[in-house]
Order: C-alpha cells, then structure tokens, then sequence
C-alpha cells in the first residue's frame, strides 16, 4: 500500500470483477448498436480502458476533456471544457464514462451539451458514487460502487495529478494534502 493511502477502499479483484458486471449489462442494453464511449479524461482512462475491453457491442472510444476540481479535494462548481471530442455525435449513441459522481455538475453539463449536439441517446457510467447531497437531479445511468464521502485516489483518480497509477482505490491521508 502506498504510504499516503489511508486505507484501501476497493482492491484489484473488486475492481475487475464489478468492471466486467458493468461491460455485460452494458453490451446486452445496447445489443446490436453501435456506442460511442466517451472518455471524461483524465481520471477515467484506466476503468474506461477495462471497461470498453468487457463490452461485446459496437464501440467507438473518445474523450473529452471536463474539470471542476483542479488541484483541489473539493469541487470548484465551475465545469470547465478542455478538450472536445473528435465524433459527431448527431445521431447517435452516446455513453459518458466518468471516474467519479461527486457534485454531478460535470456529468450533467455533458450529458445535456451531448443531447444539445443532437445525440441518439446519452447515457453515463460512472464508476465511483459518492453518496453525498447534491444540487442537481441527474443519475448515472450506470454505477460501478458507492463509496463514502472521503477524497479518495488510485485507478485513475488523482490529488494533484499524483496517484493515478494505484492498482486500487484509496483514502489518502489528511497529512499527503498540501
């Protein structure tokens, strides 16, 4: 375990073993169709890259780049477009895959920015729910574990760009926050 980690939330087997759940229950929804899977970068690379590898439909993987958080633990509320995806979406089926649903201020910007641009469908897999209150009304459509209302980092998610690489999620310590 890494010496700024906590505890660890969710380990390797957990992970691969809920990712595949999510691949199959999202190929059998969208049997015969095609998908573009879009990536919300950076911190879902890692489960989209599991879970795209699980899905037996047709996809097309993107990314786009959206952030609120910066170099911070708590969320800015501003949601800031980084990178567009290349597809046109007009059309088509969409489905956002994000790391984690924390405020829902980036997932529901996206999904109505993707709906706006005339997609077939728009739904959202997000592989961490925090359970915590929130202002907006949206739900993932697709969820991969509830996890408490603690700053956690590993399989992609990050405190300052760092600790992306943990094969695991993880709390880190009040202490490895600067």
């Amino acid at each position: 375990m890494h010496p700024d980690v906590k505890e660890i939330l969710l380990n390797e087997e957990q992970i691969a073993s809920r990712v595949a759940e999510l691949g199959a229950q999202i190929s059998a929804d969208y049997a015969g169709e095609e998908v573009i899977a879009i990536c919300a970068l950076n911190g879902a690379m890692p489960f989209t890259c599991d879970l795209v590898r699980k899905m037996e439909c047709d996809v097309i993987v993107d990314s786009i780049g959206a952030s609120s958080y910066g170099s911070a633990t708590v969320s800015s509320g501003v949601v800031k477009i980084t990178k567009e995806p290349k597809q046109d979406v007009a059309g088509r089926h969409v489905l956002i895959i994000d790391d984690v649903f924390d405020s829902g201020l980036t997932i529901s910007l996206l999904v109505d920015m993707l709906k706006d641009r005339g997609a077939k469908s728009v739904k959202s897999c997000v592989f961490l729910n925090k359970q915590i209150e929130r202002k907006v009304t949206y739900k993932p459509d697709y969820i991969g574990y509830d996890i408490p209302d603690a700053f956690v980092i590993g399989y992609g998610l990050d405190y300052a760009e760092k600790y992306r690489q943990l094969p695991y999620v993880g709390v880190i310590k009040p202490e490895a926050v600067k």
